[in-house]
């Protein structure tokens, strides 16, 4: 029996029925007020928080480490250092007390990099977590579980800034320690595994992410229990892993197990529950099961709505993943509704000119084209007038995007004297940048549609392509040679971009009157050819995933 499959059967026998989340996979009950963004009626869930007995010597803080969030950087080496006697010395595990120099120097370096990477100030922090391991080795010996602690806080920073070559030797060498000195099936081993597995992970070498993250799970059950929420926390990340690797049913399991051990642990509302869910819900439209992600996602705006307000920004963000959806599968009036209803909530929240209304933008202009398009020739006046909606939001969408890209091309050399606050703005930016390839390309397809149910002497045949060619014209000036420009979505959408373009220059071949293109076709496929090469590469290892 697989590993799966023995923590499957291990789950159904200490679970009890969860209403959210049954064991046969009935849908959500949703009952939205009309008050809400969604205008359903309410969502009826319920979480069974009963509680359920582990032994307290399991939670020890002394016995395991803990790591968790983004990045597991230990304070102390949780592993092997008992409460402070009155001494103010540290006793180990094996009752003998180590206090030195160096040891002092390992606490202050240990605790001053934590603060400096929570602050975001990673150059500091590296060269604190370096010399933490040094002073560990000099205090504590070679092969001491502080130096596994120390290595593993520095692991954890390279993982942050992707020096991924820097970072795993390190893990390697946290795990090898903690093998020598607990024995290869200690629950510490396990998660310095899980910490190697998100480096895997992350690098999309999933096979070697699976591998740990089995190992961690067996050991943190043995351990822990299947109902602690380090447990879980593992059990979703290999599901992840599965899903990469095309293994969905697998990952549902996996994933939904973690969800119910958040819930029956009195946690079925917080934060790391939703993305688990929004997690869930993403693998479902993937997996084209539009009503079950559907369900999700009202559970999870209703959710939003109650904790943080019908019009908050976190409502907003989940309506529009609703909307997106109800759009997917051709309930295309409730995704215009809930699309409108966002944008007005948006526009007295944000910023006039947010690229975040630029997307909404374009998400409404994207429904009346399909509305159009379902229209087609059966009512001809309707079709147009739904483009011309759709064509008034796309300009103002590609407008808001311009303008944004254009303040931040101003604004970089002044942004990377702080790194945060250089982060944040390539995030806003890349935004942006795919927002208004996609607008452009969008535009072009709507000139393209027009030109299809107008009349030949109302069409204007050069339409779709000029709008292409400033669709490469804005790769060009805001992505080539920046960052931007190792974006998979970015690449994707510049390569839709050039297809699109690609067919239209081929059709002029054989077409009178045409004028002449700034780009020759056989430029045109050989950057075609050059792009999908570079996305071949990124998307090695497993699928691409925004």
């Amino acid at each position: 029996m697989s590993l799966l499959r023995i923590f499957s059967t291990l789950r159904r026998g200490t679970h009890r029925t969860s209403l959210s989340f049954s064991s046969s996979r009935n849908p959500i009950c949703t009952t939205f007020a009309n008050s809400s963004l969604s205008r359903k009626p309410r969502i009826s869930y319920q979480n069974d928080y009963g509680g359920h007995k582990t032994n307290s010597h399991l939670l020890d803080p002394r016995l395991w480490i803990i790591f968790t969030g983004q990045a597991a950087i230990l304070g102390f080496c949780g592993n092997s250092v008992l409460a402070e006697d009155k001494s103010g010395l540290e006793k180990i595990e094996d009752g003998s007390v180590v206090s030195n120099i160096h040891t002092s120097k390992w606490r202050v370096f240990t605790d001053s990099g934590r603060d400096h990477f929570f602050q975001g100030k990673l150059e500091p922090a590296e060269r604190l977590f370096g010399s933490a391991i040094q002073e560990a080795k000099e205090g504590f010996g070679e092969r001491d579980p502080h130096v596994a602690s120390a290595c593993n806080n520095l692991a954890e920073l390279y993982r942050v800034k992707k020096e991924f070559d820097k970072a795993e030797p390190l893990y390697l060498e946290a795990v090898s320690i903690l093998e020598d000195f607990y024995g290869p099936e200690d629950v510490r081993v396990g998660a310095t595994l899980h910490n190697l597995g998100q480096l895997y992970l992350v690098q999309r070498k999933l096979e070697k992410a699976r591998t740990c993250y089995e190992r961690a799970l067996k050991m943190k059950g043995r351990v822990l229990g299947h109902n602690h929420t380090d447990f879980a926390e593992t059990m979703y990340h290999l599901g992840t892993v599965f899903h990469l690797q095309g293994k969905d049913t697998d990952a549902e399991a996996l994933i939904l197990d973690s969800l119910k051990i958040l819930e029956e642990g009195g946690e079925g509302e917080s934060m790391t529950y939703i993305r688990r869910l929004r997690y869930l819900s993403q693998i479902y439209i993937r997996s084209n099961r539009l009503a079950e992600a559907e369900n999700l996602q009202r559970k999870f705006l209703h959710m939003m709505e109650l904790s943080k307000g019908l019009n908050s920004m976190e409502a907003i963000t989940a309506a529009e993943a609703l909307a997106l959806t109800l759009r997917l599968s051709g309930q295309l009036g409730e995704a215009l509704e809930l699309f409108e209803k966002c944008l007005n909530a948006q526009k007295k929240l944000l910023p006039e000119g947010h690229i975040q209304i630029g997307g909404n933008l374009l998400h409404i202009a994207k429904t009346f084209m399909l509305q159009a398009s379902q229209l087609g020739r059966t009512n001809i006046s309707e079709a147009l007038f739904k483009l011309e909606k759709a064509k008034n939001y796309l300009e103002n969408s590609t407008r808001i995007a311009k303008d944004v890209l254009l303040k931040l091309k101003n604004q970089k050399s002044k942004a990377q004297k702080h790194e945060k606050a250089s982060a944040t703005l390539r995030n806003y930016e890349h935004a942006a940048l795919v927002i208004l390839l996609q607008s452009f390309e969008s535009l072009a397809a709507l000139e393209t549609s027009k030109n299809e149910i107008q009349e030949p002497k109302e069409t204007n045949p050069h339409a779709a392509e000029e709008t292409l060619l400033q669709c490469v014209s804005a790769y060009k000036e805001f992505g080539s040679g920046t960052q931007l420009q190792d974006s998979p979505e970015v690449k994707s959408e510049y390569l839709s971009c050039l297809k699109h373009l690609s067919a239209l220059l081929g059709n002029k071949e054989t077409t009178l009157n045409s004028k002449d293109s700034p780009i020759s076709l056989p430029e045109l496929k050989e950057e075609v050819r050059r792009i999908e090469i570079d996305l071949g590469s990124l998307s090695k290892g497993g699928k691409l995933v925004k």
